[in-house]
């Protein structure tokens, strides 16, 4: 389970992102040595001693036309506003610069755990370097080298200490589902229209993600919890232009919700953030509801919704699954058509079939449609088992995983959900090669 945000912040150029992807162990953030050079994805999932958690490559948060003195204002206060833990990196070669006491005393004032990591001590002649950092009155300096992995295990003994231990504030009883989508898209007013509606809300209490309210309500004798995917509380017009920022909140809103309901603008064109947004919904494995919203915008006639839906699905391919409801939540139209849609998203991702059943839908499957020679073999499937849900799992044992041609995984897939009710739920087949 993850459980909390470490943020690597600090001056442009000091080793950020080659510190962020020793720690993720993989190649995420482009590492070039040019400052402001991180483009790509920055929110990341590391584990260290069983313990997971979120980290974010401030690096890669870029306010347009802005100086460098505005970016790492804007670096420190996002990673003061969402981190649990906060990694200060400072370049060990340079020594203390005006930068570093600048957002030294951003973090002075944030009350947040800081770990002063000196980086770019890659030689034993370096280490004393380490001794100025005293001076920016965080802590003790901690060498390292994040391009040579030195002090890396230190560090990261630091950051897993540090952490602090959640505990989920949780109703079982309830489905909890989250409304994410890109900015202005509609998810406050959905959430309105939700609440309003015959309202009774059982109580309203601050979850896990911080400052996000978790709204509880009951209909028609079911309890839900809305996540709150709303932004964050703005100190000025800086973090508006930091659309990578709304990620995280996505994510942390996905992480603890049993169903994800993707909001898309009826009213405007599909754009690349919307698909990433809806990537994140698909890779968590939970259910998932597709929302057009301010459906009342668009001029349409009898065949505008099944043209829609139509490249809804071109464009969201990996969301075949997904249940696809038209509303306008800000004049409350068709929204009594989304919780319906939830529950079954719901119960679907929990649902569990018996062994003989599967295993029978498979042998027919292999019937109808015989294995052909792929990677020099012939795929054999002996035996099938469902292992989890949320979102159901199936382990396949095969005489070899490498003879599975990826239509023909396709082909299972859609077998076993013509035969059972997987509508809104991802599934996932594992294979095994059985000795």
């Amino acid at each position: 389970m993850i459980q909390g945000v470490v943020a690597i912040v600090g001056r442009p150029n000091v080793g950020k992102s080659t510190i962020f992807n020793r720690i993720v162990g993989e190649r995420v953030s482009i590492v070039e040595d040019t400052p402001g050079v991180t483009r790509d994805r920055i929110y990341a999932v590391a584990s260290w001693l069983t313990r997971e958690f979120r980290i974010i490559d401030t690096g890669g948060i870029e306010i347009k036309d802005a100086s460098f003195s505005q970016q790492i204002r804007a670096q420190a206060e996002i990673a003061i506003e969402e981190a649990d833990v906060i990694v200060f990196v400072v370049n060990g070669r340079e020594g203390v610069v005006e930068e570093d006491k600048y957002v030294a005393r951003m973090l002075w004032r944030s009350h947040k755990p800081v770990i002063l990591a000196v980086n770019k001590i890659d030689d034993i002649d370096l280490k004393d370097h380490i001794y100025d950092f005293y001076e920016l009155g965080i802590g003790d300096p901690m060498a390292i080298s994040g391009s040579h992995g030195i002090g890396m295990g230190d560090l990261l003994d630091e950051i897993v200490h540090l952490l602090p231990t959640v505990e989920e504030n949780i109703h079982q009883e309830e489905i909890r589902f989250s409304l994410i989508g890109r900015p202005n898209v509609g998810k406050s007013s959905l959430t309105n229209a939700l609440l309003k509606e015959e309202r009774v809300i059982v109580s309203e209490v601050a979850g896990t993600t911080r400052d996000a309210i978790d709204s509880y309500f009951e209909r028609d004798g079911k309890k839900y919890a809305v996540v709150d995917t709303a932004g964050m509380r703005k100190r000025g017009k800086i973090y508006e232009n930091v659309e990578k920022y709304s990620v995280l909140r996505a994510l942390r809103a996905i992480e603890k919700s049993d169903v994800v309901v993707v909001l898309v603008d009826g009213h405007e064109e599909i754009i690349e953030q919307d698909k990433h947004v809806a990537g994140y919904a698909h890779e968590s494995g939970k259910g998932v509801v597709l929302v057009v919203n301010k459906w009342d915008l668009v001029t349409k006639d009898e065949k505008t919704m099944a043209k829609v839906e139509k490249k809804l699905r071109e464009t969201f391919k990996y969301l075949d699954y997904a249940r696809i409801v038209f509303l306008s939540a800000l004049k409350g139209q068709r929204v009594e058509q989304l919780l319906p849609l939830v529950n079954e998203a719901y119960e679907n991702n929990q649902r569990r079939i018996s062994t003989s059943l599967l295993n029978d839908v498979l042998m027919d499957a292999q019937l109808m449609n015989p294995t052909t020679t792929f990677n020099g073999g012939r795929l054999k499937i002996y035996y099938a088992n469902q292992v989890s849900v949320a979102p159901p799992t199936f382990v396949l044992f095969v005489n070899d995983p490498s003879y599975l041609h990826f239509s023909y995984k396709r082909y299972l897939e859609n077998q076993v959900r013509e035969r059972f009710n997987f509508e809104g739920t991802p599934i996932h087949f594992i294979l095994r090669k059985r000795d």
